[in-house]
């Protein structure tokens, strides 16, 4: 791998703290209890980040996500990790029920709410459900939905910050997808190169406590594929990408096995 496609990644960092790093401080300042919480402060930082970062990271996988979610999602939605909603544009209303946010970071709410209403969807009317949980949290989760489960789960830039992320995600379809329910996932994951899987293994522990636990290293796909769930499935990759990139993608669909 090219030394300069190994360090672009420290462009990324030097953008985010420049973007984040003030607003942060700023918060502390306001709340200085705040600094024993260290995961409360990186999701500040991480809300700051996203207000800068989300768009034009939803645009360099718009084509991705056209040819994979407005086709294939329907019923009640799930999606992991929502962050500030950017998923929501691509869903199509006549199939969609219900939108549903699994979002820890509070501080994003607001903006999924906004998106939200101006795709039909809202509290009020019962066609939105934000969640301000963990994808650990299967009970509450399935409780929240009131014991009916998701006909489809949406995983977009996400599984690579979850914890103890293979068994934490292989309980939450299990617990919460119905069957003949779809998995839906676009995610940047370990590269089959070993010279970039070096590299990318070199910076994630400095990524991940940057960036609330974003893992540059994790083989997400494989996981995914080999869950004894599926009545099918396929992986493939996101059309024109460099195998020479740090972030490498996946995107996957999978149908759960009818009971």
């Amino acid at each position: 791998m090219k030394l300069s496609a190994a360090f672009a990644i420290l462009t990324d960092l030097r953008f985010a703290f420049q973007a984040a790093f003030f607003p942060t401080v700023s918060a502390i300042f306001r709340s200085p209890s705040l600094l024993f919480h260290p995961r409360d402060v990186s999701r500040v930082f991480m809300s700051h980040v996203w207000k800068t970062f989300g768009d034009g990271t939803d645009e360099g996988g718009r084509p991705v996500k056209l040819a994979l979610i407005p086709e294939n999602a329907h019923g009640v939605v799930l999606d992991v990790g929502a962050g500030h909603g950017h998923t929501i544009p691509y869903l199509d209303r006549a199939k969609v029920t219900k939108y549903v946010a699994l979002e820890p970071n509070t501080l994003m709410h607001s903006e999924i709410r906004t998106r939200a209403a101006a795709a039909g969807f809202t509290e009020a009317a019962g066609t939105l459900l934000l969640l301000p949980y963990g994808a650990e949290d299967t009970a509450l989760i399935a409780s929240a939905l009131g014991g009916g489960g998701a006909d489809t789960l949406i995983a977009i830039l996400t599984l690579c910050s979850i914890p103890d992320a293979e068994r934490t995600f292989g309980a939450l379809v299990r617990g919460v997808l119905r069957p003949g329910g779809a998995l839906l996932f676009y995610e940047h994951v370990l590269s089959p190169r070993a010279d970039v899987a070096r590299w990318q293994r070199f910076w994630t522990p400095l990524w991940r406590r940057a960036f609330d636990g974003c893992c540059l290293d994790r083989p997400t796909h494989v996981w995914v594929a080999r869950m004894d769930l599926w009545a099918e499935g396929r992986v493939w990759g996101k059309e024109g990408e460099e195998e020479e990139h740090l972030f490498w993608h996946r995107v996957g669909r999978f149908i759960r096995k009818a009971e």
